[in-house]
């Protein structure tokens, strides 16, 4: 018995990083020649002050020329299988996202290459993070994002959680992708954006994109840029953003929607 529980587990996992042939049973001989998203992080990395008001954007895939890792052993990938985190088959991953098998299998390749371990945790999060924006301080932004990933909240992203908020940025549609951004900027998730709230993450925008940029900030900037925000999208002049006054808002808003087709052919 355990050992067909071993045997299915290592199936799942290199099914979904395609070291597996579902057709033959075996692993492919010839190692495939195309490239692989390696730092999975980076199809994340932040929008630009100007349109802050979207999910994270990508402008760099870092698509990476590496060949893919080999196969590990039976009894490597057993030893594993006592630590790491398993995903999700890959038909169920299909079921559940708006992603086909290769592209579950390359985003797959790229977040096991980061996190051998299958899960992530804020502080590994935050260094990955940190490798893209060596100019600045993207700590706390890196916070932000990992507790909009992390919906479980168990101080932890799989595979599962990393792909389906990407399913949503990259796939949703125009509502799903605002509901995310929502989120993301709801800081304690009471349903409205406070000023406080939307300072704090425009301060950790500024303090990764670092103080030497072109042409340079100010320090007044993002304070400059919250007024703004509330000017657009607080209708009612209560102070706060509903969900409501943001996605009328952002759909009312020509920029932010031609914006949004950065996603479209993200992967």
């Amino acid at each position: 018995m355990k050992t067909k529980n071993r045997e299915q587990s290592l199936s799942d996992s290199r099914e979904l990083d395609g070291s597996y042939d579902q057709l033959t049973g075996n692993t492919p001989t010839i190692k495939s020649k195309k490239t692989i998203k390696q730092r999975f992080l980076k199809l994340l990395p932040c929008c630009t002050p100007s349109v802050a008001l979207l999910p994270p954007a990508s402008t760099d895939l870092g698509i990476s020329n590496s060949p893919l890792c080999p196969t590990d052993s039976v009894e490597d990938d057993f030893e594993l299988s006592t630590v790491c985190h398993r995903p999700e088959g890959l038909d169920k991953l299909q079921e559940q996202t708006k992603f086909n098998k290769k592209e579950l299998q390359v985003l797959y390749r790229g977040f096991k290459n980061e996190c051998p371990s299958g899960v992530v945790n804020e502080e590994s999060f935050k260094t990955i993070y940190s490798t893209f924006f060596p100019q600045g301080d993207s700590g706390a932004y890196a916070h932000f994002l990992f507790e909009a990933f992390d919906t479980n909240k168990n101080g932890s992203v799989s595979f599962e959680d990393f792909v389906f908020g990407l399913s949503i940025i990259l796939r949703g549609t125009i509502n799903d992708r605002l509901n995310w951004a929502f989120n993301l900027y709801d800081l304690n998730k009471d349903g409205c954006i406070t000023k406080e709230e939307m300072m704090d993450i425009m301060k950790s925008i500024y303090d990764m994109m670092g103080k030497y940029t072109y042409p340079c900030m100010q320090d007044e900037a993002p304070r400059e840029h919250v007024e703004s925000f509330f000017q657009k999208m607080d209708r009612n002049n209560d102070g706060v953003v509903t969900i409501d006054e943001f996605i009328e808002s952002c759909q009312k808003d020509e920029n932010i929607m031609q914006s949004m087709q950065l996603f479209d052919n993200v992967i």
